[in-house]
């Protein structure tokens, strides 16, 4: 019969660490990489973010990602390898508005595990001072609230939003929960709040777009939807809106550029792309 005896702890200890120096050495290969992309200016004139590219390599780690290692560590962990590279290509911060007293707000936690626990994190008192922190290269990125209906007018930040300069590029949290819907297919959370930067995002084949409309003031949210549903744009959900202007924010599926068609047949005075970001990945 065959000697099925267990390694000893010192050799799997053994096995662990000479694992531990590999994981080290591609790492530190890896850093190497982004010094020189940064270095020689390979990317040219390139944004050093670029919110969906880092979608398309957490799908792709996830989707191959098996065994005892829980999603949720991969992740973690490979936000901060991303965190260190955005760190290295330039100076790069966040803004995220402020709790009260001493306690972290929701945007700032989330904030803190997308953009890596060493990312200069700025805190302002306001949405409106994050955006603008953005909007004079103080901030690298914005990360705010995501909006609710009946929202105080100074936390709608969507409406004061600068377009097209500044651009919604992300949802947070990317790896998401499933909605305590009870329904037999999941359905993922929607995003507790959203990343602002004054770049153009990218499609990642699983996007969606956020338009602000500013409708006449009989359209209603019914009408405002019939309408999308009609050019094949149907909202996944819908704010709006009545004083001081008629406004709605409507999210729809997949990832809109300017010159769709589609927006050209929408009876509104006023349409806006918002931006767009990549669909989350579901936590297990």
């Amino acid at each position: 019969m065959p000697d099925i005896t267990p390694p000893d702890l010192a050799s799997l200890r053994v096995e662990i660490d000479r694992i531990d120096d590999s994981l080290h050495d591609l790492l530190m290969r890896r850093a190497d990489i982004v010094a020189h992309m940064a270095a020689s200016r390979v990317k040219g004139g390139a944004a050093t973010f670029r919110p969906g590219r880092e979608a398309l390599i957490l799908r792709r780690l996830l989707a191959r990602h098996q065994g005892a290692l829980p999603r949720a560590a991969l992740f973690r962990l490979w936000r901060e390898v991303i965190a260190s590279s955005l760190a290295q290509q330039g100076n790069f911060a966040v803004a995220a508005v402020q709790g009260e007293g001493n306690a972290d707000s929701a945007s700032v936690r989330l904030a803190r595990a997308h953009f890596g626990l060493l990312t200069p994190l700025k805190l302002q008192a306001t949405t409106n001072r994050a955006l603008a922190s953005v909007a004079s290269g103080e901030a690298a990125v914005a990360v705010l609230p995501a909006p609710q209906d009946g929202e105080k007018p100074e936390a709608a930040w969507w409406t004061q939003m600068e377009t097209p300069r500044l651009r919604i590029v992300a949802g947070l949290p990317f790896l998401a929960p499933p909605e305590p819907n009870g329904a037999a297919e999941a359905v993922l959370a929607a995003p507790e709040a959203y990343a602002v930067a004054a770049l153009v995002p990218d499609a990642t084949g699983r996007d969606r777009s956020l338009l602000r409309i500013e409708p006449e003031p009989e359209q209603s949210r019914a009408r405002i939807a019939a309408a999308l549903t009609g050019v094949g744009l149907p909202p996944r959900w819908m704010i709006r809106r009545d004083a001081p202007t008629p406004m709605a924010l409507v999210e729809v599926e997949g990832f809109l550029a300017e010159e769709d068609p589609r927006l050209a047949g929408l009876p509104f005075p006023r349409l806006q792309i918002l931006g767009a970001y990549a669909e989350p990945e579901p936590e297990e």
